[in-house]
């Protein structure tokens, strides 16, 4: 029977975790966080629930993750953001792999809850997502942003029915600091590489982003948040494009 152990980082997440491990407390075998020393009451939270809890410095997101499974000894990770929880299916499917599954990769569907409203649509959803993995086999990459598990080629993945709640912003402010808090990081990542923008690339960009997200992708249908979700998305990359040709522009 295969162990699996929930893997949590965390940073300043008292709104997020106690929902967190409620959803794990009976589908997992161990759960462990790794804390980049919050300054609220997360540590406090973890510890009234008798989670293990280390705190290091913030080594990046792949780099954090990595360290992390450095320090698990079961046989499966269930990789999990502290303002995630798994739904009631998903839940029982986990449990179910502990007693007749096998060491394998999973995947699951991941459902975002954006101020108070389930997106179904807007590129959002499905948003299927590898978050279990063989311990010996977990390794993610992503030097800045937007760390990726990294698959051996030819390995079968397993889907699971279940839905993984993410409860991703709680307000349209706290929505675009973020996806511009990612543009930067983006920005600084496609200077590395050596990309380009030129003059007009960011407005094209803006409109291209805008349009898949609400009409191709029928964000549309998701109401107002839908229209909200694709505004500050084309938003952030008009961001993202000009914040690249600034870092450009001071290289020079």
């Amino acid at each position: 029977m295969p162990t699996i152990t929930a893997a949590i980082i965390t940073f300043n997440e008292e709104r997020n975790i106690q929902r967190c491990l409620d959803s794990l407390k009976n589908c997992v075998d161990d759960i462990l966080v790794l804390d980049s020393f919050s300054t609220d009451k997360t540590l406090a939270i973890c510890k009234e629930n008798n989670v293990r809890v280390i705190q290091h410095e913030w080594l990046g997101y792949s780099k954090s993750k990595n360290y992390l499974n450095t320090l698990i000894t079961s046989d499966l990770i269930f990789s999990i953001d502290a303002d995630e929880a798994p739904s009631d299916e998903l839940q029982a499917e986990i449990n179910s792999l502990r007693s007749t599954g096998a060491i394998a990769f999973y995947a699951v569907n991941r459902i975002t809850n954006y101020c108070g409203t389930w997106i179904k649509h807007s590129g959002w959803f499905p948003d299927v997502k590898v978050r279990i993995s063989p311990r010996e086999k977990t390794l993610w990459d992503g030097e800045i942003v937007h760390e990726e598990l990294l698959l051996p080629e030819g390995e079968k993945i397993i889907g699971l029915n279940g839905l993984l709640a993410h409860y991703s912003y709680y307000s349209q402010v706290e929505h675009r600091q973020r996806a511009d808090q990612y543009s930067r990081l983006t920005a600084m990542k496609y200077m590395k590489q050596g990309k380009k923008a030129a003059f007009f690339k960011p407005y094209i960009s803006g409109i291209i982003r805008f349009l898949k997200m609400f009409l191709w992708q029928k964000g549309f249908l998701d109401g107002k948040s839908g229209w909200v979700i694709a505004k500050i998305s084309a938003q952030s990359n008009i961001y993202k494009y000009k914040e690249l040709r600034r870092l450009i522009s001071e290289h020079k």
